[in-house]
């Protein structure tokens, strides 16, 4: 399967699962607004989707990923077998242990850690506190469906993993459509939101075992011990931690900071959403396929394969991401109006100080991206220690200009320090990459991103004057009807502008498309045998 096809592949399912995201998030938005209970929500609920970051996506495939890989190359399906089972008793044990420990410490975590603005609040505070006991099982679900993907990733099955979150939004859709039908207030919805959180990570676990069982690897459970192959990825996933526990300690710090203020963590969490379709869709994906792909081509010493796959990953994600920051920068408060103004969020009058925080994210998201496309550079090189010194660098970076720019520019002042910080851990991680002889730009990739960049500027000129002609039927006093089409068109005229100014200039091109698309890599020598 060409590299192409395996992002879209990743993308596809993420997609789905982002634009499910985007329905829960317009009826929670509606159902909650920015009040206390949403502010309660998204705080209980950034805690153990914190943990799982940090345990399941950063640290674990970083060192798990590779490691499985070359076991499969190395010494077949039987081998990763054993070894997925030893990494699988010592994942389960911990998880249990701190799920235990951070379960009989939750009212001092929220009160120092979580949410230390919601002290002053009781009933705020122990709905956080309720919410959030509720929900931190969770991680134990996501961690072990994350030991799962990566298995599926390894053996190049992609889709179920990519497939799998979107059993979150179906599940909280169905919650919130329950609680519209039996008239449930924002209380009881805030609970029926945090049960159905855990249901879904139960369900996820379910649907990635099976996928796992179906390829013919069996997971028994072994008594957990350090054997060499743990001790490994234990040895590279501790700089993994570090260096995902910084970003995920820090992305906490920002919400105990925003807490402070009111509103302003539903504020961020709702932008949040918005800009990690393109990030999901394409940093994501690039990120889960280029790892497994680099780690087998360096496995087999081919420098020229691994170069080229950097390359192409790069120029991928700018193709596709340039425009999504343009659009987020130049349309933000339209985007925002017309998928959540309406309940208790149009009571509130939110539209303005979401999409502030949407436009910042905007110019943030070439580098956020860009991060998942460098980092696989390091990890398929058993280096984790590398990104870890760059990440807390930019999370210093990132709580210094958060505690700065707050008092004075309100929830937009953690977005921009959120910006700052991702674009200097871009810096240094293509820096070192380039300084290493790890990264070779080819001339292709040289010519064609800064066409790409002037085809987004293009674009980004093209929706302002767009936007403005549309603006009638883009306001609040238009029919919401009315106001889909008009972000329909704005959105799908500048498609159409960047990509054929795109390829026009060179920026992209189409037989190189096409190329891409119908080249194929070697299979994996066990694969074959998977399916049968």
């Amino acid at each position: 399967m060409s590299l192409i096809r395996k992002f879209a592949t990743v993308g596809s399912g993420t997609m789905a699962s982002r634009v499910l995201g985007f329905t829960r998030e317009m009826l929670m938005a509606a159902a909650l607004g920015i009040g206390p209970v949403a502010d309660a929500f998204y705080a209980a609920f950034q805690f153990p989707n914190t943990f799982r970051r940090l345990f399941a996506e950063g640290a674990f495939n970083a060192a798990f990923v590779p490691l499985y890989a070359k076991e499969v190359e190395a010494g077949g399906i039987e081998g990763a077998r054993r070894f997925s089972e030893e990494v699988f008793g010592v994942l389960f044990s911990a998880l249990i242990v701190l799920t235990i420990l951070m379960q009989l410490s939750m009212p001092l975590l929220v009160a120092t850690i979580v949410a230390p603005g919601f002290a002053s609040d009781p009933d705020k505070f122990e709905l956080t506190v309720g919410l959030a006991l509720i929900m931190f099982p969770y991680l134990i679900c996501m961690s072990l469906s994350a030991m799962m993907a990566g298995m599926l990733n390894s053996l190049r099955h992609y889709f179920a993993a990519a497939l799998a979150p979107i059993i979150l939004n179906i599940v909280l859709i169905g919650v919130l459509a329950y609680a519209w039908w039996q008239g449930h207030d924002g209380r009881e919805v805030g609970y029926g939101l945090a049960w159905g959180v855990l249901v879904s990570g139960v369900a996820q676990l379910g649907l990635l075992w099976l996928a796992v069982r179906r390829l013919g690897v069996r997971i028994g459970f072994r008594r957990p011990r350090l054997t060499p192959n743990v001790k490994r990825m234990l040895w590279l996933a501790f700089p993994a931690a570090v260096t995902g526990g910084i970003t995920q300690i820090n992305t906490l710090v920002g919400t105990a900071i925003a807490s402070t203020e009111a509103a302003a963590v539903a504020s961020l969490a709702m932008a949040d959403r918005i800009y990690q379709l393109p990030l999901g869709v394409v940093g994501i994906a690039v990120a889960i396929v280029l790892l497994p792909e680099l780690a087998r081509a360096l496995k087999a010493g081919d420098e020229r394969e691994a170069a080229s796959l950097q390359n192409r990953s790069v120029e991928f994600t700018l193709f596709l991401t340039l425009p999504a920051a343009a659009a987020l920068f130049v349309i933000a408060e339209p985007i925002i109006r017309v998928l959540y103004e309406r309940g208790e969020f149009a009571a509130m009058g939110a539209t303005a100080q979401v999409a502030s925080i949407l436009a910042v994210f905007g110019l943030g998201l070439p580098a956020y991206v860009l991060i998942q496309a460098f980092r696989p550079g390091f990890f398929a090189r058993e280096d984790t220690r590398t990104p870890m010194i760059f990440a807390a660098i930019s999370a210093a970076t990132n709580l210094t200009l958060a505690l700065i720019l707050l008092p004075r520019l309100g929830a937009p002042g953690i977005a921009v320090a959120s910006a700052v910080a991702a674009w200097m851990n871009v810096s240094l991680l293509f820096a070192t990459l380039l300084k290493r002889g790890h990264w070779i730009a080819d001339r292709a990739l040289g010519k064609r991103v800064p066409r790409l960049v002037a085809a987004a500027l293009a674009m980004g000129v093209a929706l302002w004057f767009a936007s403005d002609f549309l603006s009638a039927w883009l306001q609040p006093t238009s029919a919401l009807i009315e106001q889909v089409l008009a972000l329909g068109a704005l959105c799908a005229g500048g498609a159409v502008v960047y990509f054929a100014l795109a390829f026009a200039i060179g920026g992209a091109d189409v037989a190189t498309v096409r190329r891409a698309m119908r080249r194929r890599g070697a299979k994996p020598a066990d694969d074959a045998g998977l399916n049968g």
